[in-house]
């Protein structure tokens, strides 16, 4: 059962299987964010998603960044994230015509920011979600 569906922009529909959120900045002690700080959630989003779905290929999709001080400290001007660090497991038809419809599917893991605890769905969800460009970045698997 998915948690909910999302129309891409090429038509295709995808299923939303697993959704993992947590704080883009939750466990930060010291600092600021910044570029060099976010640079590093960005690269552990990633780790993350790779590390649980190992056998999936995995899609970033580069999140905004704003400047709301543009005084410099010590690690550049203040630079900030979308607060909710999203990693999902979506799911179609394969992507290979040729493959029986009936045993085969295709999986994507993709790893977002957004500002705040939504649930993409329908057509609704952020442009940038609904224009992955499945055919290219999706893999085909057998039941």
């Amino acid at each position: 059962m998915s948690l909910s569906r999302v129309l891409l922009a090429s038509g295709r529909s995808v299923e939303l299987t697993e959704l993992r959120m947590s704080s883009a900045y939750g466990g930060m002690l010291e600092g600021y964010p910044c570029k060099v700080v976010n640079d590093m959630k960005v690269r552990g989003l990633q780790r993350q998603a790779e590390r649980a779905f190992p056998t999936t290929p995995f899609h970033l999709l580069p999140p905004s960044r704003e400047y709301p001080d543009r005084s410099a400290g010590h690690f550049g001007p203040v630079e900030v994230l979308p607060s909710v660090a999203c990693v999902g497991v979506f799911r179609s038809t394969a992507v290979a015509p040729e493959l029986d419809p009936v045993l085969h599917r295709s999986a994507l893991v993709v790893g977002w920011f957004q500002p705040a605890l939504d649930v993409p769905s329908g057509e609704e969800a952020d442009p940038a979600l609904r224009g992955i460009h499945w055919e290219e970045l999706a893999q085909d698997y057998e039941l």
